[in-house]
Parts: structure tokens; C-alpha cells; sequence
């Protein structure tokens, strides 16, 4: 059973992880945001519209790898930890954390007086329960590998628990702000949530109109500070253009999109557009176990074959930067650290004569319509340079929906993929790349090398030890090339009567929870 109300705690005590447990996106910050033109005042209530492109596909916290249902989620559910603006670790429904002096243990001090959307109390239990849960693998939640250190989860009490390390882990506070790791009521169950989410957020789940649009309405019940909104309500438009036009005749409020054209039109009269860079990569996803991918020289080809600066031009107008695989600020690859940082069709052809392929491969590829609006651009530039080398990209489009369970599955050659980027890169490749990872299946792509240079990574607590360990992981996934690494873009975020809404470089739209509608 469920404790009810607790005593009050202590301050916010010292977060004794250094080097990644927090971390300040320098150069990537998200602006503050601005009110619209004639800077009117912001009003109380309301009902706010953010239009998006496709329909949430997953309710459930744990297995959400949509953006469109992650950025529902967000608002519905609470984590341990939580990011601030700057993407700094900060407390969430943990308000304080302490680790050991060996570095095995971490206490967490969990925040009085929280209940779920269904008024039950939240405790110790649901951490327990949720932790537990997201480690089982038969729950296939696609972030259990944030857990891998973690050997034991204790409650000592209602207002505590108490994770046992193998070894230290200096990427767990950042990793634990992700809402695949949101803490689940104990007495719920997968099938309730996935229809009626129940929360501890500052939103509520109040309804759904399948194709239509999804609606949340303020938690009055919240922890922290109330949103000003009465409600936000996620309507579904297929594309960008259409709702910018929704924007345009005041159907729409606010908006994230991905097309910088698109972005251009939207700036008019009383729309405002916010440019934040994002973590987020746009990669050229190659499966390492399947046909002619297995050689790694058919990898190496693949990628000597390709401009990325061309992809980026042609797909996104130039915003955005050719990227290596990690973005992460304080981690951040270097794009010329590869086989071949400029196209070279000479190379890529020595490369399949290598391979014995010097006739030339096919590769089947999965496209995702309508998750954003770049991808088929993207694609369809990628299997016009390929073709020169002899390297047939065809391609498969599908809808949002489809396109995640085909990915999630591992059930594709190649999948022209946008990734969420993560401050920490553990967080954001070790589910991937080890060989325990939860999402290996994805990439295909493991080795002992790269599950000992994880492992050092979340144990380092020195931010420059760390540095070279992922400086070795960016330069292994390189020269194996598992994945093409192509670009990091902008998210421009359009608003028409709004303020107070903060855009984010990992591109969460947490703080719905901030925003006003303006008088």
C-alpha cells in the first residue's frame, strides 16, 4: 500500500556526480522566449492549439519513441530528475539525490505531497515498482540500459530509496530526466495507461480523438508551480504547410516545425518564429546484420559515397551542420574524424571492390513520412548520390506509425532516421551500440571494445577522462560506420498569440507548462 502524506524534507542537497550529471549546453541554450509583436500581455487560462503533424502512437511512457507522443508525455508525467532550461540536471519528483563517497550508492529524497492524476499518493512504492519494471526486459522499455548499473533498488521508507551501483555511474542523474523513465503508479497497469495516461505532471490526459487531436487539461493537483493554461490541445494536421495556414487564420497557436521554407512563410504578421539548435542527428541508418550490410566495407562504401553538406542543402537549405555521431556540447565529434569527411567516389568504389561487390548492392530503405518534414528530401538526394557509386538505395515511404514499429523492430536494411540527441552521450548510444542494449536490434552493431569504452565512460567522473573515452566510441562508430551521420538542424518554433513557452535544444516541449495565451 501507498503512503499518504509525508513529512517535510531537507534542501536540495549536493549533486555529488560530476561531468555529465550536469550539464550546460554552451552554444546551444534555448533562447528565452518572446512575446508576440505588440508584446501583449499574457492572460490567465485559456485554451492552447499546437498543431502537429501525426498522431501520438504510444501512450505508455516506457516504450514512446515517437516525438509527437514524447512530447505528449512530457507534460503528463514526472521523472526523478528533470532538465531546466539550459538542460542542467535539476530535482523533479526527486528533490534531492546524494551518492556515497565510492560512488555505488545514490539516495534519493523523494518530494512530499505529490499525487497522481487519479489522487492517489505518490511514494517510495512507485519508484521501486517503476525502476524495477523498466529494468525487466520483458517490459522492452527503450530505455533500460540507463539502468545497467544499477544492481539493487530499495525503499527504506516512503520517502526514500536507494540504488546499489556496480560501479559508478556518472551519466544515471542526466539519464533519469528522460520521460522514458517516468515513474508509473504501482497500482496501474500497460494496458490502463495506453488508453488513460495517469500522471504526476503538470498536465492531465482528458481526451482523444483518434486522427483528430488529443487533449490535455491543467493539474491543479501539480507539485509545482500550476500552468496558466486551461488546457493544451495537440491537433493533428499531415503537414507544415497546412499548419501554418491553421496558424495564419487563428485555428493553431503554436507550433515546432522542422522545414526551414515552411519556418520562412510562417513569419507574418502576428506570428513570431523561434530558431533553436538541436541534439536531435539526422542519420542514415544502416542495419550491420543484414545482406550485403555486413560487411563492413559495404558500410565504409556507403558512406565515402555520400555529401553530407549536399544532404543538408538540398533537405534543410543549409540550416543546420554536418555532424559526427555525438552532438552532446561537451562531447561533441568531430565530422572531419571519419574515412571520408568529403565524398570520395574513388574510395567508395575501392571499398566494394574490397567488399567483392564491385557490381554494385542494393539497399532497401524505410522513410518516414510524416514524423518530419525532411525526410523524404533527405532520402530521396541520399539514393540520387548513391546511384553514381553504384549503391541502389530503394526506398520505402511509410507513415509515422508504421515507420516506428518497423525501426523499433530492427526490420529494415536502412532507415533515413531523425534521433533524439541527449545532453549525455551514454544516455544517448549506449541502448544502441553495447551489447546488452535494449535497442541493439536497431543498429545491429556491437563489439566487447565498445561495451568496456561504455562502461569507462558512466564510470569516469572526470569531465576530460570522459571526453576521451567518447572521442574513442565516436571514432569506432566511424571507421565501422553502422550508421551514416549527416546533419543536426534547427527546430523553428512558431507562435501567434503565445508567450512564456521556452523551446528546448532536445527539443522537449516541457514547458507547455510555462506558456500564456496573450490578451
Amino acid at each position: 500500500m501507498k503512503a499518504g502524506t509525508r513529512a517535510q524534507r531537507a534542501t536540495i542537497a549536493t549533486i555529488a556526480l560530476a561531468a555529465g550529471a550536469a550539464l550546460t549546453l554552451a552554444g546551444c541554450s534555448a533562447p528565452s522566449s518572446t512575446a508576440p509583436s505588440g508584446d501583449a500581455a499574457a492572460v490567465a487560462g485559456g485554451n492552447l492549439v499546437v498543431g502537429v503533424t501525426a498522431e501520438p502512437d504510444n501512450l505508455y511512457p516506457w516504450t514512446a519513441t515517437q516525438f509527437q507522443a514524447v512530447n505528449v508525455l512530457q507534460n503528463v508525467y514526472g521523472t526523478l530528475t528533470e532538465y531546466d532550461q539550459d538542460l542542467n540536471v535539476v530535482p523533479g519528483l526527486a528533490e534531492s539525490w546524494e551518492v556515497s563517497e565510492d560512488g555505488l550508492t545514490l539516495t534519493f529524497d523523494l518530494r512530499d505531497g505529490v499525487t497522481f492524476e487519479d489522487g492517489s499518493a505518490f511514494d517510495s512504492a512507485d519508484v521501486v515498482y517503476s525502476l524495477n519494471a523498466i529494468k525487466d526486459e520483458a517490459t522492452a522499455a527503450v530505455s533500460r540500459a540507463t539502468l545497467t548499473s544499477v544492481a539493487n533498488i530499495e525503499a527504506p521508507d516512503a520517502d526514500t530509496v536507494v540504488l546499489t551501483l556496480t560501479a559508478p555511474d556518472a551519466a544515471l542523474p542526466s539519464n533519469l530526466a528522460t520521460i522514458n523513465m517516468a515513474i508509473l503508479s504501482s497500482d496501474d497497469t500497460a494496458e490502463a495507461l495506453a488508453s488513460a495516461p495517469n500522471g504526476t505532471g503538470p498536465f492531465s490526459f482528458d481526451s482523444r480523438i483518434p486522427n483528430q487531436s488529443l487533449t490535455l487539461t491543467r493539474n491543479d493537483a501539480y507539485w509545482g508551480e500550476a500552468a496558466s493554461l486551461d488546457s493544451v490541445e495537440f491537433r493533428i494536421i499531415p503537414d507544415e504547410t497546412s499548419i501554418v495556414s491553421a496558424m495564419q487564420s487563428g485555428n493553431v497557436q503554436l507550433a515546432v516545425l522542422s522545414d526551414p521554407l515552411v519556418a520562412q512563410t510562417a513569419e507574418t504578421g502576428t506570428t513570431t518564429v523561434e530558431r533553436t539548435p538541436q541534439l536531435s542527428y539526422h542519420a542514415l541508418q544502416l542495419n550491420a546484420s543484414r545482406g550485403d550490410l555486413a560487411d563492413v566495407n559495404v558500410r565504409l562504401a556507403v558512406q565515402c559515397a555520400i555529401d553530407r553538406q549536399q544532404v543538408l542543402d538540398t533537405a534543410a537549405l543549409g540550416e543546420g551542420e554536418v555532424t559526427g555521431p555525438i552532438t552532446s556540447p561537451a562531447f561533441r565529434s568531430d565530422p572531419a574524424a571519419r574515412p571520408c569527411p568529403e565524398r570520395d567516389l574513388d574510395k567508395a568504389a575501392q571499398y566494394l571492390d574490397d567488399a567483392g561487390k564491385s557490381g554494385g548492392v542494393t539497399i532497401d530503405a524505410i522513410v518516414n513520412q510524416s514524423g518530419y518534414a525532411t525526410s523524404v528530401a533527405e532520402a530521396q538526394n541520399l539514393a540520387a548520390q548513391l546511384a553514381e557509386a553504384n549503391i541502389t538505395l530503394n526506398l520505402e515511404v511509410l507513415e509515422s506509425g508504421a515507420y516506428v514499429d518497423r525501426w523499433v523492430a530492427g526490420d529494415f536494411d536502412a532507415a533515413v532516421a531523425l534521433n533524439g540527441g541527449r545532453p549525455d552521450p551514454d544516455g544517448a548510444y549506449s541502448r544502441y551500440f553495447t551489447s546488452t542494449g535494449n535497442l541493439n536490434k536497431v543498429a545491429a552493431y556491437s563489439s566487447p571494445e565498445l561495451d568496456a569504452l561504455f562502461a569507462e565512460g558512466r564510470a569516469a567522473s572526470d569531465q576530460g577522462e570522459r571526453e576521451d573515452i567518447y572521442g574513442q566510441i565516436s571514432e569506432d562508430l566511424e571507421n565501422n560506420a553502422p550508421w551514416i551521420w549527416l546533419f543536426t538542424g534547427f527546430n523553428y518554433t512558431a507562435m501567434n498569440g503565445v508567450t512564456g513557452f521556452v523551446p528546448l535544444a532536445n527539443g522537449s516541449l516541457q514547458y507547455l507548462r510555462t506558456a500564456s495565451l496573450t490578451a
